[in-house]
């Protein structure tokens, strides 16, 4: 590959104590949860608008679930959806519109200085400990330094940059599909279906409706990759959340790779929509309301930590010592990286489990801590913890733990775990109930 060689001097338009990167669902619960711990803050998001998969990506219902009293409660509640389960039988897709609004004003109440349209194009960093990142604004590259960086851009792009080892997919190197996913208005409660997804054995005219999806998928109805077909409902009546499109092969780190997933994606909508309306009872007259502005990116690094949990472990229900979140659960959940539906014949269970504070450490580079599905585990285990419930969880440990951090005087790698857990605990996060 070609190479220029570039210098330049940059100016710092920002030193912080805690410098939060990506403002998704782990991203706004840290950064909130380091400023209510009083310690100056700063948000860096490459979005025009704060929430990530909650918004731009445009992602429902939220999925997922954790031990009580974390600010998923506090989020969930802020969207109104208080009462969305683990796996969606209960659980209804929030209105995006709204979340740009609520969660703006979730994270603005708490005097966090927010830069949007800010991408992150590197780390600053001296003797393997990070000083800051590297950003670019309209007004050319700027330098925004942080004691404690917390790494939510789901990417572990922060990570990456500092050099952190890092790995992608599964053994062959191939990841999650990608997905578009898009809101339908104009369904007829009295008649249309709804489905949660692989797990669900609803009917349609006698028939399992994944079933059906499959067997029109072979018969040339549908392409053959879109035989997982899953309608949830919405907080507004009359809608269907659809989160069918899909997308294989693509590397969602490699920008070669989005702009011919984006075409095909929102090609499959017009053909969705059309299939819904000739075949489905109830949907004769939808039509697409509003589509994700962004890929829905369900897998690329997982950065290598100082514990990597495995699927193993969350199937047991594993318990840790240095446990920062609890009880989190949600299914094993692959979506095929090579076609269709499911990766694996049986969707494994887990019994809600613990993810451990090492987990959200990197190695090799200090003063730095993931959170979102980034954290240290396996393809099998990311699977299950990438759902944005325990993402949230998640968020508000890291955030916590690089406030402490600061008071404390150590590298996120130093802390003493205890006086992290107590923190949480008098907070009212459970962290130890059977």
């Amino acid at each position: 590959m070609k190479e220029w060689k570039y210098e330049k001097s940059v100016p710092v338009i920002g030193s912080y104590d805690v410098v939060v990167a990506g403002a998704g669902p782990a991203g706004i619960c840290a950064a909130v949860a380091a400023a209510r711990s009083g310690v100056n803050v700063a948000l860096v998001e490459r979005y025009g608008v704060l929430g990530g998969n909650l918004t731009a990506g445009y992602v429902g219902p939220i999925l997922g679930m954790v031990g009580k009293g974390t600010m998923r409660d506090e989020v969930m509640d802020l969207l109104g959806v208080p009462d969305n389960d683990m796996i969606g039988e209960t659980g209804v897709a929030h209105d995006m519109e709204k979340a740009k609004r609520v969660l703006a004003e979730f994270v603005a109440r708490e005097k966090i200085d927010v830069f949007l349209q800010t991408p992150i194009v590197d780390g600053i960093v001296e003797d393997m400990s990070l000083k800051g990142l590297m950003v670019m604004t309209k007004e050319g590259m700027r330098i925004i330094e942080g004691k404690v960086t917390v790494d939510a851009t789901g990417d572990g792009d922060v990570a990456h940059f500092a050099g952190a080892p890092v790995e992608k997919g599964r053994e062959d190197g191939l990841m999650q599909p990608v997905t578009l996913e898009f809101t339908l208005e104009g369904v007829d409660e009295s008649q249309a279906i709804t489905c949660i997804g692989d797990v669900d054995d609803v009917k349609l005219n006698g028939e399992r409706f994944l079933d059906y999806c499959a067997r029109c998928a072979r018969q040339g109805l549908l392409p053959k990759n879109l035989a997982a077909v899953r309608l949830h409902p919405t907080v507004r009546p009359g809608q269907r959340q659809v989160n069918t499109t899909q997308y294989n092969g693509a590397d969602a780190t490699r920008v070669q790779d989005l702009f011919a997933a984006e075409v095909e994606l929102r090609r499959q909508i017009e053909i969705l929509v059309k299939f819904f309306r000739e075949n489905l009872p109830g949907y004769e007259k939808c039509w697409c309301m509003a589509s994700g502005d962004t890929l829905g990116v369900r897998e690329t690094r997982r950065v290598q930590g100082e514990y990597v949990i495995t699927a193993k472990e969350l199937a047991a229900g594993k318990r840790f010592w240095d446990v920062v979140v609890h009880k989190a659960e949600f299914i094993v959940d692959i979506h095929n990286p090579a076609g269709a539906g499911q990766a694996e014949d049986k969707i494994q269970y887990v019994v809600p489990y613990d993810l451990p504070y090492r987990c959200f450490v990197p190695l090799k580079v200090e003063n730095l801590l993931t959170a979102g599905r980034c954290i240290s585990g396996t393809h099998r285990a990311h699977a299950s913890y990438r759902v944005m419930s325990i993402c949230m969880a998640m968020g508000e440990a890291a955030g916590t733990a690089a406030a402490l951090c600061i008071k404390e005087g150590c590298t996120p790698r130093s802390l003493e775990v205890k006086k992290l857990q107590d923190v949480l605990t008098e907070k009212g996060v459970d962290l130890f109930s059977e």
